[in-house]
């Protein structure tokens, strides 16, 4: 019994040691479960909205303001041609000659045909003279008399058409010769010697000196924005350093099918001679100026589907998750359009591990 008895308290006592320890163990992994949380270290800034001016950049090319296509008067074969494309011409230049055998032909003609006139005309003269002489002598009827003043009212009208026609037939002589209307550079050609060409055929293309435009091809969606004014800045693309101003001269009613853009052509302001027809140019325009919130791209997060940002609670230095409105894209930097107000603190680096709740510490703004 006394065993008995003496077992029994050992069991006792040694269930009282495993509940001791167990207590003690338990306190241990209490102590484990629940760790510091330290703040998370952030950038950020305190919203601010700035006056912003969006720009848009578009490349074009230089123009002539007046272009002209030229053609011959006459047909004919072609029979010299004397200058190509990208040759600059002066007024009354010749281009190209056509042969002008056929046009002498007809000048030969006309003018023996004048002579001839003339020589008529001097017989009814003659012939009027005399019966007017006559007639005041009684020595001839009216009707002869009045016959007479006919033959010589027709024999000058015959002559003033043969003169008439000798005219047209030097004129068509001079049109064998092609001339310039203007000074200014031949931008295309589609003649060569020998060819027979037509009369009003197209056979040169001029781009007069004088005013030049730098013409774009721009897509509607461009007209839906609210520009600050037709002011264009015009710079070379080769060379960026060569830079003008303009204002837009005009803007094609009608939309390209294709591409579905509108042509718009800029006046050039006194164009530096580098900006040579056909020269590329990047032109820029300006957006009315408005106040925008912008954040680095750094900033940008997501809640779900949904652009967000983070921000930080002043009073409990803690990050909350914020969706906003994007209300446009640069090369650097975001603009948020709703979402925010002026004078919270956003998180602009550091956010991609940050928690609901979780505090966070933060040394300064971005400059």
């Amino acid at each position: 019994m006394v065993g008995t008895a003496r077992k029994g308290r050992l069991t006792g006592s040694g269930v009282l040691a495993a509940a001791l320890v167990a207590i003690a163990l338990s306190g241990c992994n209490d102590h484990a479960a629940a760790p510091v949380t330290r703040a998370a270290i952030v950038r950020t800034e305190i919203v601010q909205p700035r006056d912003r001016q969006a720009s848009v950049t578009l490349t074009g090319e230089i123009q002539a303001r007046f272009r002209t296509d030229l053609s011959f008067r006459v047909s004919g074969r072609v029979l010299a041609r004397y200058v190509d494309v990208g040759a600059h011409v002066e007024a009354g230049e010749v281009l190209a000659l056509l042969d002008p055998v056929e046009q002498r032909a007809d000048v030969d003609a006309a003018t023996t045909a004048v002579i001839a006139a003339e020589s008529q005309l001097r017989v009814a003269r003659a012939t009027f003279e005399r019966q007017k002489a006559l007639i005041a002598k009684g020595f001839t009827t009216r009707t002869v008399h009045d016959q007479a003043q006919e033959g010589l009212r027709t024999a000058e009208g015959a002559l003033e058409a043969a003169k008439a026609e000798l005219g047209t037939s030097k004129d068509a002589l001079g049109y064998t010769a092609l001339r310039a209307e203007a000074a200014g550079v031949v931008t295309a050609r589609n003649l060569e010697v020998g060819q027979v060409v037509q009369a009003a055929q197209p056979v040169f293309s001029l781009a007069q000196d004088g005013e030049r435009d730098a013409v774009f091809d721009i897509y509607e969606s461009l007209f839906f924005g609210d520009l600050d004014d037709s002011r264009v800045s015009l710079a070379l693309v080769s060379d960026a350093g060569v830079t003008a101003n303009g204002h837009v001269r005009e803007v094609s009613p009608a939309i390209d099918a294709k591409s579905a853009t509108i042509r718009v052509k800029i006046a050039i302001q006194d164009p530096p001679a580098a900006m040579t027809l056909g020269s590329a140019v990047a032109g820029t325009v300006k957006a009315k100026a408005e106040q925008q919130i912008a954040l680095p791209w750094s900033a940008l997060a997501a809640a779900g589907s949904k652009p967000a940002v983070w921000t930080v609670d002043p009073v409990t230095k803690t990050a909350a998750l914020r969706p906003v409105t994007i209300g446009g894209y640069e090369a650097r930097e975001v603009l948020i359009e709703a979402g925010l107000k002026p004078g919270e603190r956003v998180v602009i680096d550091g956010g991609k591990l940050l928690s609901v709740g979780q505090a966070v510490t933060y040394e300064g703004d971005r400059s």
